[in-house]
């Protein structure tokens, strides 16, 4: 198992983050506390996202944070990411785990019962479960599972997981609650007007959870 902190995920978007970029929203956010920022533009092509997540790779140099890429496994291997996260309807963890080898980490989205139960625990490093609530970041979500699903699925899932959905520093409670490593976050923290303070509001949240 690999040494991941999931405890407090931001997961970028391009149009939230458009007022300062996505570089700089994730630099400020890991001076707030994130543990974890995951590159995803559904609509750049990979020359695009490997320039992207190279000057956040050089933007999260030092600070411990790990960088994931969403989808992209061709921008993942060439950025020299931490890892790839991958959808269900995207390459399956097989294959994924064929393409970026034994160190990198993987991510598996899961939204139902039977796929979290169906994880393959030697090729995925943890779960993404969720959507808990409906969220305008993703059009495409499934039905939202609400903390009694994600309990349910976190419970099913062989690796750690992390909640998504629709998720503020007001649910850091009951997320942990439900068994979950952590939170993602993206409205919560992507074009606030101060990323850093959004994100520290969220980290004093998780402390007082583990104290």
């Amino acid at each position: 198992m690999k040494a991941l902190d999931l405890s407090l995920y931001l997961v970028l978007d391009p149009d939230l983050c458009a007022p300062i970029g996505m570089v700089e929203t994730a630099r400020l956010a890991v001076a707030g506390g994130a543990t974890i920022v995951q590159l995803r533009d559904k609509r750049a092509g990979t020359p695009e996202m490997i320039e992207t997540g190279r000057a956040l790779k050089r933007a999260l140099d030092g600070t411990g944070a790990r960088l994931i890429v969403n989808d992209d496994v061709e921008a993942a291997i060439a950025i020299g990411a931490d890892g790839l996260h991958i959808g269900q309807e995207d390459l399956n963890a097989r294959a994924a785990r064929e393409m970026i080898g034994p160190d990198m980490i993987l991510g598996l989205s899961v939204e139902t019962e039977a796929l979290a139960a169906a994880v393959d625990p030697g090729l995925v490093d943890y779960t993404g479960v969720g959507p808990v609530f409906a969220t305008p970041t993703k059009a495409d979500h499934k039905q939202p599972i609400g903390f009694d699903g994600l309990a349910r699925l976190v419970q099913l899932s062989p690796v750690p997981s992390v909640a998504i959905g629709g998720l503020k520093a007001d649910h850091v409670a009951e997320v942990f609650a439900a068994g979950a490593k952590g939170l993602a976050v993206v409205s919560a923290v992507c074009g606030t007007p101060d990323p850093a303070a959004a994100t520290r509001r969220i980290a004093a949240e998780i402390r007082k959870v583990h104290t």
